[in-house]
């Protein structure tokens, strides 16, 4: 009896020693899986972030129906190609009549320029010479009258319609003698400042039409890939509307976060290394970027540290030719130079 009851608390501390080693153990080996101790110092400081989600939402500049749709969703494009097209005849009929505008005050600033013609010229001269001999048989009937009427054979009224003739022969030799000196002279200088700019402003609008037809093309800006295509040949588009959306996919970059204590351990043009979720691949990058403010870390952020600590923002570009990396993927950003904390 006496050695059944004293082995009674022993079996009891016993199961209590080996309860309490469990829970030590899975409390170690949780810790472990979590990245909270026991994990292997390689010395090495591992940054965590995302691969940047970068797209572009292409539409045309400038309203109309949409011709052809070159391409598809999933379709890979590359930089320059062509992946849209508007109707444009009613821009290449703009263009014509602004063609013809243009080539009328282009003659007619031209012809202000170069002045009159000899031939008009010549024809103001032989109009002061009319009027000049005209006022000179005027002012010889004026004689003549004068003469007679002194005589008293003619009456003071001839004498009168002489005077009248002869007065209206100087108003023409006047009016004559200012033409020439216009055509001699030619267009005035504001005249030609006016045609000039009338030839600007329209072959200004010409250019207008020409940036409009180039506007009726969308091409790819960036290499990527189509997302989404959102209208279809046919469809008539306002300015600006988006028809489709290409994930720019060259260059990948990164954004991660680094905890303020391990700041000093990075800095830009380092090279380092990119790794994502379920595989052990590993991709070249370079930090490009360290943001000179600090920010919470953000909630799509998984680290080592606690949610309100304090961290900056990294950007680094990634090599990845292949582009196999995602965007949107969360990865883990090894950076094996880093050297310690002070």
């Amino acid at each position: 009896m006496g050695s059944a009851e004293s082995s009674s608390p022993k079996s009891k501390r016993l199961l209590a020693v080996l309860i309490v080693a469990v829970i030590l153990i899975a409390v170690w080996s949780g810790g472990r899986a979590f990245g909270l101790w026991g994990a292997k110092v390689d010395g090495a400081l591992r940054l965590y972030g995302n691969v940047e989600i970068r797209e572009v939402q292409l539409g045309f500049r400038v309203p109309g129906r949409i011709e052809r749709l070159l391409v598809d969703e999933g379709d890979r494009v590359t930089p320059g190609q062509v992946l849209a097209e508007l109707d444009t005849r009613p821009l290449q009929d703009k263009l014509a009549g602004a063609d013809a505008r243009a080539v009328a005050a282009s003659a007619t600033a031209a012809r202000d320029v170069n002045g009159s013609r000899p031939q008009e010229i010549g024809e103001a001269r032989a109009e002061v010479a009319a009027a000049e001999a005209s006022l000179n048989e005027a002012q010889r009937q004026y004689e003549r009258r004068q003469a007679l009427v002194d005589k008293g054979f003619i009456s003071k009224a001839d004498v009168q319609t002489a005077d009248a003739a002869l007065r209206n022969a100087q108003a023409r030799v006047a009016r004559s003698n200012a033409a020439l000196s216009l055509v001699l002279a030619g267009t005035r200088v504001e005249d030609q400042a006016a045609s000039q700019a009338n030839r600007q402003a329209i072959l200004a609008e010409r250019r207008s039409v020409e940036t409009d037809i180039s506007d009726a093309v969308i091409r790819a800006p960036e290499p990527g890939q189509v997302l989404t295509r959102a209208r279809e040949a046919g469809a008539i588009v306002a300015a600006g509307q988006t028809v489709l959306t290409v994930a720019l996919t060259q260059p990948v970059r990164i954004r991660a976060y680094v905890a303020e204590p391990d700041l000093h351990r990075i800095k830009p043009g380092m090279t380092v290394r990119v790794r994502t979720d379920g595989t052990n691949r590993q991709w070249p990058a370079t930090i490009g970027f360290i943001s000179p403010v600090a920010e919470f870390t953000p909630k799509t952020v998984q680290t080592e540290q606690l949610r309100a600590d304090l961290v900056y923002r990294v950007r680094l570009t990634v090599q990845d030719p292949g582009g196999d990396l995602r965007q949107g993927a969360p990865v883990t950003v090894i950076v094996p130079d880093a050297p310690g904390r002070n």
